[in-house]
């Protein structure tokens, strides 16, 4: 049975504004490393997925941006959206897509274009895992991440036995996200695991599953797979644009009866704002992460990016955990605690009318 990745790259990263903007978001950075981290991404499943079975799905306004970054990807893996949706209807285009493709079932790990993995040898023998475990069973898979702090950004699944890393076992239940102290009731207990939003399946799975406890997106996967088939675009955009907007999360796998989850055995962040480059980038003796032309004094635990040029220099003086990033026609300071609110300045600027900065 043939394997296909899909990886979600419709997202517009705006918490990592100004760098990141419309037509290049967080997954066409280079956040982690020298490389996009939609490259990384596709390096990291290659070797056991390969690119003529790698599916980019994101927005229209992106199609074309992504196509002419992955070079090596045939564009017509590169898939748009027919409206802007959520996940649950996302993955039921994604597995109409493989299904007309494959005429039939297939297997399907679906993967993101924007996270850090600390060692890819350890997260392939986790695919591995999970997808060996979807192809024998009827069942729906997600990696989970042992946690490593009582984080409250995250969504938690609780299971049901304390499994080893690299371990199948059956989810308990999904929790949304918690309070700082029923996040610290999570890590003691060692009953839980960080909700990865990567997950692993047969196609006919899936569609089982949805048809079962999301039958409005369901219902709506047979319809697609014809008229991809059919190359009938406006029957596509037709039974697209009826699903709700729904995550894959809450619509099916809260739902479903036959979840199981793997507990990773490698290194994760979801990069989600400028505060989390702590966690993966070097510091230097005062704890700051400082990229591009920057000089600073008496400054600590700071976050400073410039992304001008080198000619043009970025300082700073007395800077306790704060985030300043420069580009050629924004700045952005904002304290470290606050980096998840850089959309709401995203959010005003679009207010204003500013889309020339975004």
């Amino acid at each position: 049975m043939n394997a296909y990745a899909v990886i979600m790259a419709g997202g517009s990263g705006e918490r990592f504004w100004p760098l990141s903007r419309t037509k290049k978001p967080k997954q066409l950075l280079r956040l982690t490393s020298e490389r996009m981290m939609i490259e990384e991404a596709i390096d990291r499943i290659a070797p056991i997925i390969p690119p003529e079975r790698i599916l980019i799905i994101t927005s229209r306004v992106l199609q074309q941006p992504i196509i002419d970054a992955l070079p090596g990807l045939p564009p017509e893996n590169v898939i748009a959206e027919p409206a802007k949706r959520n996940t649950a209807p996302c993955l039921a285009l994604a597995c109409s897509v493989i299904e007309a493709r494959e005429r039939g079932d297939a297997l399907m790990a679906v993967l993101t274009a924007d996270h850090f993995i600390g060692n890819v040898e350890a997260f392939r023998h986790d695919v591995t895992v999970a997808l060996d475990h979807a192809m024998r069973n009827d069942a729906l898979v997600t990696l989970g991440i042992p946690p490593t702090r009582p984080e409250t950004g995250y969504g938690y699944i609780r299971m049901t036995d304390r499994a080893a890393p690299s371990q199948v076992t059956k989810v308990a239940e999904f929790r949304e996200k918690p309070t700082i102290d029923v996040a610290m009731q999570y890590l003691r207990s060692g009953e839980y695991v960080w909700n990865s939003g990567m997950f692993f399946w047969r196609t006919h799975a899936l569609a089982s599953a949805m048809h079962s406890v999301l039958p409005e997106v369901g219902a709506g996967i047979q319809p697609m797979t014809e008229a991809i088939a059919s190359n009938d675009m406006n029957a596509l955009e037709a039974a697209f644009a009826s699903q709700p907007d729904i995550s894959i999360d809450y619509g099916v796998m809260e739902r479903a009866s036959n979840v199981f989850v793997v507990p990773a055995s490698f290194p994760w962040d979801d990069v989600g704002s400028w505060d989390s480059l702590d966690r993966m980038q070097q510091q230097d003796a005062q704890g700051n992460v400082v990229q591009g032309a920057c000089t600073v004094i008496d400054t600590n635990n700071s976050v400073i990016v410039n992304a001008h040029s080198d000619s043009h220099v970025v300082t700073g003086v007395g800077l306790d955990d704060m985030v300043v990033v420069v580009t050629p026609d924004a700045t952005m300071v904002c304290p470290k605690e606050r980096a998840q609110d850089v959309k709401l300045i995203v959010k005003t600027l679009r207010e204003q009318g500013r889309s020339d900065v975004l």
